[in-house]
């Protein structure tokens, strides 16, 4: 038995699907009242918990092999930083001190390639690199930099765990609109979007999935993967995207040093509206960060081979166009 954490999210849901596709019988853990479109229809056991509510993992657990442990909050702002501590952190060192009780058999940790230390470029993103838990570059950084280092902690201490780091996930089944999906989704309408100069990895969700697959059956215990796709500048992701809906949707580049000061004011927009933070110092910093980012660890080691980027994109439209009413905005702080 398996049993995800952070099921109904977009790794999480399509984990699912790629372990029923095997044959494998689902666990997913729901937290109470949470909207479960992304599992409509599919043949998985679903039992309400919470990572923060430590008996509620103890009965999750109950009679499973393997954990996946994906729930997280996600922030690019630092408004409600103890929250995403409390989830990100906390909630992680309970799942382990959950498996740790039921003797689990493998802790499989979807970290984030935001957990790394950002290197200046020049120098190769691989797991060479170190989790910084005093990343300055904002909280989800630092508690999935911190949960990470409690989850090599546990393989120290004998309880069998990999850690995987995506870089930008996209793809299909985002029924929660994701940061890279909505962005995509931005690029098929008819307005203009605006953007800033800058470059990163993408990968498809689904390779994620098989990743974390890949790393559960072949994985050593303590060890770190990071799951790549293929780097590309944002201009060149929107063009993918024209080619995919023949659409020529317009882009508005801003230069570096403006968005650098629109930011702020934009960030100051979105706490008084209570709107979704989209345009904020730290989605300019990541894509103008060292994406130079290497998973050849994970092809080497674990067999994993990343789609072309132009076919995840084809096939994410394609979802969009058909699913875009049964996806809502999801909770990003």
């Amino acid at each position: 038995m398996n049993l995800i954490t952070g099921a109904a999210g977009h790794i999480g849901n399509v984990l699912v699907r790629e372990l029923l596709d095997r044959g494998e019988q689902v666990r997913a853990l729901i937290l109470p009242g949470e909207d479960t479109t992304s599992l409509e229809g599919l043949p998985v056991e679903r039992v309400e918990g919470n990572v923060l509510d430590l008996d509620s993992l103890r009965t999750a657990m109950q009679g499973v092999d393997v954990v996946f442990h994906l729930a997280a909050l996600v922030s690019i702002t630092e408004d409600k930083a103890n929250l995403v501590h409390q989830v990100n952190v906390e909630g992680t060192r309970n799942v382990i001190e959950a498996a740790k009780e039921a003797k689990i058999k493998k802790l499989v940790y979807t970290s984030s390639i935001h957990a790394l230390e950002r290197p200046p470029h020049g120098v190769p993103v691989t797991e060479a690199l170190s989790f910084d838990p005093q990343n300055s570059a904002g909280p989800y950084d630092r508690t999935k930099a911190e949960a990470s280092l409690l989850v090599k902690q546990a393989a120290q201490e004998g309880l069998d765990t990999v850690i995987l780091c995506p870089t930008g996930v996209t793809g299909p089944y985002d029924y929660r609109r994701s940061e890279v999906g909505e962005l995509i989704l931005s690029f098929m309408q008819n307005k203009l979007t605006f953007l800033v100069e800058g470059a990163y990895d993408f990968v498809d969700v689904r390779d994620v999935a098989k990743g974390q697959i890949l790393a559960r059956d072949h994985a050593k215990s303590g060890e770190t993967y990071i799951l790549g796709g293929e780097r590309t500048e944002l201009k060149a992701l929107h063009n993918l995207v024209k080619r995919a809906t023949g659409k020529d949707t317009k882009i508005f580049s801003f230069p570096l040093p403006v968005a650098l000061i629109v930011a702020p004011i934009a960030e100051l927009y979105y706490r008084v509206t209570k709107t979704r933070p989209r345009f904020t110092r730290y989605s300019i910093e990541t894509v103008i960060s060292n994406s130079d980012i290497y998973s050849d660890k994970a092809k080497s080691e674990l067999g994993y081979r990343p789609r072309a980027l132009v076919d995840s994109i084809r096939d994410t439209v394609r979802w969009w166009w058909d699913n875009l009413g049964l996806t809502k905005r999801s909770l990003r702080l």
